[in-house]
């Protein structure tokens, strides 16, 4: 593929993946907000449960054959037909599984409510299912502008019958009525704009290939899902839904951000950077860029978000959230090296080393037991919390250690790359959080964080003009240019 060509489709796709991240996160923040007013942080525990087993069997019908694909550069329609029919048989058993198992989760968490309520959303295993090798296809072509159509359509239609259904009283039944109607919708017009349907073709040799790449990874996601979800599990379990809603909420937050670019720079990074993986030179070269340009942004935004947390959530979502305003800062300082960690395991992927994947998913499964254990132990949140902080730090190493072998890109080297970004993002949100201290109302707290943030961010960068920046702000101009 062609310089020019590689760098117009990144750029492209950045654009239509930003877009298609904003428009998903940004109305389901918004209609989060509306939400979290009309609903308990109980209701928000309940839905935090159900989502620990759907995420895991939805990595689990996934297969790792999501980015075997994207990585294949020659797949062809057996490719996906055999991916496909996988996906659903897998996510059949896992359906009927979860809706069986209904009593038994309610039983480990002690809420009857959880039979009814689990058994509603086990169909969403095999809806997701259906949309995988849709949005595989998509993603290969880094076609990011039809996505965001879907999401669009998908984000507004689902939150506004979430919000429908709490007015009208239903309580948590809002929140599975928005998570059902959401994975009904993305499903349904991925089938529609696509125009691809599968072939009655299933090829032992295709599952072979897909599977010899993907199995490491499944197991890597697994692994990660697990660990992630056994979080929810413990808070759920051993503290109260109740406190699982407040850390649910406050992770909703964070996510917002962290989530937000990091699933952007994977879903544009790991297909384009797939298309030169045989040319290590460029390939370090890209993930140079990447890295740098991805971020600025993260840590500016993140430790911002960590400055204004309490008069933000108070604003918005009011004092009954007030336990979240304390966990969400620290939320921010464990998840702003994510797309550090998610773009370290891209490269990895396209190496084609998946199980290098593996080996560092099981390190790292262990280690989170870690902050888990002390949480249990101290029978306090926070302790989990801080755990997770000083484990993701330490997670990011492992994560960089074969970039030195792979594509010649030492930890110390991103370090370098990356510290002076860390630096004007410290310089922005420390006169922010100060901010904190005057003794005025939060809503005008707020308010003055907002002008002093945004003033400090335009005249930092400009003043030091960071290449990244100048980078960024060159993409910025250039779409605005095209528009007029």
């Amino acid at each position: 593929m062609a310089e020019g060509s590689l760098k117009d489709k990144t750029v492209k796709g950045t654009f239509w993946s930003a877009t298609d991240a904003a428009f998903r996160y940004g109305v389901t923040f918004v209609v989060g907000i509306v939400l979290a007013r009309l609903l308990t942080p109980e209701d928000y525990g309940l839905l935090g449960i159900l989502t620990i087993f759907i995420s895991l069997f939805n990595v689990i019908v996934d297969g790792g054959f999501t980015n075997a694909i994207i990585r294949k550069q020659n797949a062809s329609d057996e490719d996906y037909c055999t991916a496909f029919y996988t996906n659903l048989v897998v996510s059949i058993f896992l359906s009927v599984l979860l809706f069986f198992c209904a009593k038994p989760i309610a039983i480990l968490f002690e809420r009857p409510e959880l039979v009814a309520l689990t058994r509603a959303v086990s169909p969403v295993v095999v809806i997701n299912a259906l949309a995988i090798v849709q949005k595989a296809r998509l993603t290969k072509r880094i076609d990011f502008k039809t996505q965001t159509i879907i999401t669009i359509i998908t984000a507004t239609t689902s939150g506004v019958i979430g919000i429908g259904m709490a007015l009208a009283g239903c309580g948590v039944w809002a929140l599975v009525g928005q998570q059902i109607s959401n994975y009904v919708l993305n499903a349904g017009l991925l089938w529609f704009f696509n125009k691809w349907y599968p072939k009655l073709v299933f090829s032992w040799k295709s599952f072979k290939d897909l599977w010899s790449f993907g199995w490491k990874l499944l197991a890597s996601g697994v692994l990660g899902a697990l660990t992630d979800e056994l979080n929810q599990a413990v808070i759920g379990k051993s503290f109260s839904p109740q406190s699982l809603g407040q850390f649910t909420r406050a992770r909703q937050f964070a996510n917002l951000l962290s989530h937000n670019v990091t699933t952007i720079v994977q879903r544009v990074s790991f297909p384009v950077l797939s298309a030169i993986q045989d040319d290590k030179q460029r390939l370090k070269s890209g993930y140079k860029r990447v890295i740098k340009t991805t971020m600025l942004p993260t840590f500016i935004s993140m430790l911002m978000l960590a400055a204004i947390s309490r008069p933000l959530i108070l604003t918005l979502i009011g004092a009954k959230w007030e336990m979240a305003t304390t966990i969400l800062p620290i939320l921010c300082f464990s998840l702003m090296l994510h797309p550090l960690h998610a773009l370290n395991l891209n490269a990895i992927q396209v190496c084609g080393r998946s199980d290098l994947t593996l080996k560092l998913k099981i390190i790292k499964t262990i280690l989170a037991l870690i902050p888990i254990g002390l949480g249990i132990y101290f029978n306090d949140i926070f302790w989990l919390l801080w755990g997770e902080v000083v484990t993701s730090y330490f997670c990011y190493y492992l994560n960089a250690y074969y970039s030195k072998d792979l594509i010649n890109y030492p930890i110390m080297e991103q370090l370098k790359d990356v510290t002076p970004s860390l630096l004007v993002a410290l310089a922005i949100a420390v006169p922010v959080y100060l901010l904190n201290f005057i003794p005025i109302s939060f809503y005008l707290v707020l308010l003055l964080q907002l002008l002093v943030g945004c003033g400090l961010t335009i005249f930092i960068n400009e003043r030091v003009l960071l290449p990244e920046y100048i980078e960024i702000k060159g993409i910025i101009m250039k779409f605005f240019k095209k528009k007029e």
